[in-house]
Order: structure tokens, then C-alpha cells, then sequence
């Protein structure tokens, strides 16, 4: 088990092995989510957004919304 300690300023200093291997370094930003009575960190990298791409389905409302768009700006420009 590998423990940090809070500081005064409400700091914790994540581990040098962790950091490297989750690929956090200097200005990387971190998601804290809270469930329960534990909380969650999670690295905001391109790879945490592969992860969560298709999370929200738009069942392709989003797409045909997009081609609509499209087509009206062909109109426009024709």
C-alpha cells in the first residue's frame, strides 16, 4: 500500500512510480471524483479521453443534425 500525506494547503504529493507510470507530469490536470467515502483520481491525458469517447450516445441525432447543417451550407454557397 503506498500512502501520501495532506498538507496545511490541502496538497498531496502522488509517488514518483505512480506518476510515471500513469504519465502525470508538470500541469497535468486530475478529475477527482467522489464515491462514497473514497475519492478517485483520474489523469486528464488523451488517453483518459479514449476511454470515455462514445460514453455519451446521441443514438446519431448529433450526426444527422450535422449532415442537415452541411447540406444547408452547400445550398447556400451553390
Amino acid at each position: 500500500m503506498i500512502t501520501a500525506i495532506v498538507t496545511s494547503k490541502g496538497q498531496i504529493v502522488i509517488p514518483s512510480k505512480i506518476r510515471q507510470h500513469m504519465s502525470i507530469k508538470r500541469g497535468t490536470k486530475l478529475y477527482i471524483e467522489e464515491k462514497g467515502d473514497e475519492l478517485i483520481l483520474r489523469p486528464v491525458t488523451p488517453r483518459y479521453f479514449e476511454k470515455i469517447a462514445g460514453v455519451l450516445s446521441t443514438k446519431g441525432k448529433l450526426t444527422k443534425l450535422l449532415l442537415e447543417e452541411r447540406a444547408k451550407d452547400r445550398k447556400k454557397e451553390a
